[in-house]
């Protein structure tokens, strides 16, 4: 399996392009959020904590199509909410397409089956279902029985058809590294093509805060992982650069890259990624990259940000260096990855003073 040619080589070319033009900034993915509203209430979901008018809000399609527009990413990914809740988006997903993107459309699933009929295999489209583990892990994780058996049916119905398809999986605190193990290669006999995964953020917002990894158990959870892999020879379809991965193994000091992955929902362009939704937006994508201020976010840099691992900040730092030091890479991927050695250091803390209400508290002064 894994990603079609035709993708590699477009966002290949684009990298390359902006590479050559001295663009230091750039997008690679546009997180496009068309509604919040979700048919799940899952623990650890920081997104569908809002009022009930703005959860009944749409993006129009033309509205979702500046925005892919204006951000001219490669790649667009439709999370929320529940994308499938939008009685619109077959014809963004169609309008997209059109447009030569490549579109991952975020789903828990649970309208998968009943909507499938909508939409059309393509190389540009894929179905990118929600899974946090096997059936009772899932089930737990989203908070409602039945919904890892609704999707696994609808994987495999979409797979029938002849639809590319990938899960996506947060790893939260207390995970059991073999029943992951057993996940990810259930997740591969059923024939997907590959596997997002990266430990959950902490939203502020979630339901429950007592379900989120710290840095450092990240890091050991996933060499955990990793080993039990290497030892059965699992060959695991990760979704994912080998440079991101070894970042997960602990082996890289990997600083965020927040414009890499911008969002735009009904509010505007979220300020300054996918995860912090509590740090106003931009009225447009020029605005976003030219008004945020990206050096007050990062690990070290502000403490919302310290134990974020997610791959919607990390993973365009791992493209990046992939393509300024290719034969790191190289050597990554032909060694594998590094589970037995010392971890990179963690990159210092530069902030002393966080802003709460209109004070400014020293951080030694915070329970945390």
């Amino acid at each position: 399996m894994g990603i079609p040619l035709i993708q590699q080589y477009r966002v290949a070319r684009y990298i390359i392009g902006k590479r050559l033009r001295g663009k230091k900034r750039y997008p690679l993915v546009l997180m496009l959020e068309p509604l919040f509203q979700c048919n799940l209430a899952c623990a650890g979901c920081g997104k569908i904590d809002h009022p009930k008018e703005i959860l009944q809000q749409r993006m129009s399609v033309d509205q979702a199509l500046r925005a892919v527009d204006e951000c001219g990413a490669p790649v667009v990914s439709i999370p929320g909410g529940e994308p499938l809740i939008h009685r619109e988006m077959p014809v963004l997903v169609e309008r997209i397409i059109a447009r030569k993107k490549f579109v991952y459309l975020c789903t828990n699933a649970v309208l998968m089956a009943r909507k499938i009929d909508q939409y059309h295999p393509s190389p540009y489209f894929t179905w990118s279902v929600h899974l946090d583990g096997l059936k009772d892990r899932h089930d737990e994780s989203v908070c409602q029985p039945g919904v890892f058996d609704k999707a696994v049916n609808a994987i495999r119905l979409a797979l029938d058809r002849g639809f590319r398809v990938t899960i996506n999986c947060t790893l939260f605190d207390g995970e059991d590294p073999q029943q992951v193990a057993d996940f990810f290669d259930y997740a591969t006999m059923l024939g997907i093509e590959g596997i997002t995964v990266s430990p959950g953020y902490s939203y502020q917002h979630a339901p429950r805060q007592d379900v989120f990894l710290p840095r450092q158990k990240s890091k050991q959870l996933f060499r955990q992982i990793f080993r039990i892999g290497r030892a059965r020879g699992s060959k695991w379809p990760f979704n994912h650069s080998t440079l991101y991965l070894d970042f997960l193994a602990g082996n890289q000091a990997y600083q965020c890259t927040p414009w890499s992955n911008p969002t735009y929902n009904i509010f505007g362009w979220q300020k300054p990624c996918y995860l912090l939704v509590d740090e106003g937006s931009a009225a447009s994508f020029q605005a976003l990259m030219e008004e945020t201020d990206w050096d007050h976010y990062g690990t070290g840099r502000n403490p919302k940000c310290d134990n974020c691992m997610a791959h919607c900040g990390y993973e365009g730092t791992a493209v990046e260096d992939t393509f300024a030091q290719p034969f790191k890479a190289l050597k990554v991927w032909w060694k594998g990855l590094d589970l037995d050695g010392e971890m990179a250091p963690e990159i210092p803390v530069t902030y002393d003073r966080i802003t709460v209400g209109r004070k400014k508290i020293p951080v030694k002064e915070i329970d945390t």
